[in-house]
């Protein structure tokens, strides 16, 4: 009921940047925690940064300076900007969100949706 939809990836060089944009549709009723996550082949699946409804943001320590998150509530997008990349920020990036669906009367289910991902390739 809730589709993510990710945009922005793709082959830039050590040093450049990327903006990521994830777009929320469906029969959302509200939106919790957006956030980003990665995965490089042979690794498991790890969180770049998360953002709040209210804008409270946390990010993987090694790379707060380079990314930054943010959203758009009123168009359920969420956003990472991408600085300083670096060959091993190369990973296929997915959108997550935290999403409660209209349910029968004022009944809503919150679950996890998470969108296609979107490659980044940093070259050297």
């Amino acid at each position: 009921q809730v589709q993510l939809v990710e945009s922005g990836g793709g082959l830039v060089q050590a040093g450049g940047s990327l903006r990521l944009s994830c777009s929320a549709s469906g029969s959302i009723f509200s939106i919790g925690t957006m956030g980003w996550y990665r995965q490089a082949p042979g690794k498991q699946r790890e969180l770049v940064a998360g953002i709040t409804s209210g804008g409270s943001t946390n990010y993987a320590d090694s790379l707060k300076g380079r990314f930054t998150i943010s959203r758009d509530n009123a168009k359920n997008t969420v956003y990472l900007q991408m600085n300083s990349l670096k060959p091993e920020d190369t990973a296929v990036y997915y959108c997550n969100c935290n999403a409660a669906v209209r349910g029968k009367g004022w009944v809503v289910t919150w679950s996890d949706y998470w969108g296609q991902g979107t490659q980044v390739t940093v070259s050297s």
